[in-house]
């Protein structure tokens, strides 16, 4: 099983590994069907739903919730894995104190950070 804490670092091979790990077993797939250039939507078969269970994974790996309009852009496993790589290198998100509600973008509190 796969660590559930972010990874400071990973090579762009240990990311591909990762999610045809998470495609393979979350979906079914055969391993060996999932290539850098297979389209998530045609050649895979998955739908919205899936990509939502696909992000709720990588942010193990990751340790940041995505960006809605960015986590929409990637259509094969290529742009998928180029996807991860920018979310590590932003760093993990600032832990949130439990049941403190999220600081909506541009409100006076964000400003106080």
């Amino acid at each position: 099983m796969a660590s559930t804490h972010p990874a400071k670092t990973m090579t762009r091979d240990e990311i591909q590994a990762r999610i045809v790990e998470i495609l393979s077993e979350s979906f079914e797939l055969e391993p060996d069907d999932i290539k850098p250039e297979s389209t998530l939507y045609e050649e895979l078969d998955l739908d919205s739903i899936d990509a939502i269970d696909i992000f709720v994974q990588l942010r193990e790996i990751t340790g940041r919730r995505p960006d809605p309009e960015e986590a929409r852009k990637p259509r094969t496993v290529q742009e998928l894995i180029e996807f991860v790589e920018s979310e590590i290198a932003k760093g993990p998100e600032a832990e949130v104190e439990e049941g403190a509600p999220p600081v909506p973008r541009g409100s006076p509190a964000e400003d106080d950070t």
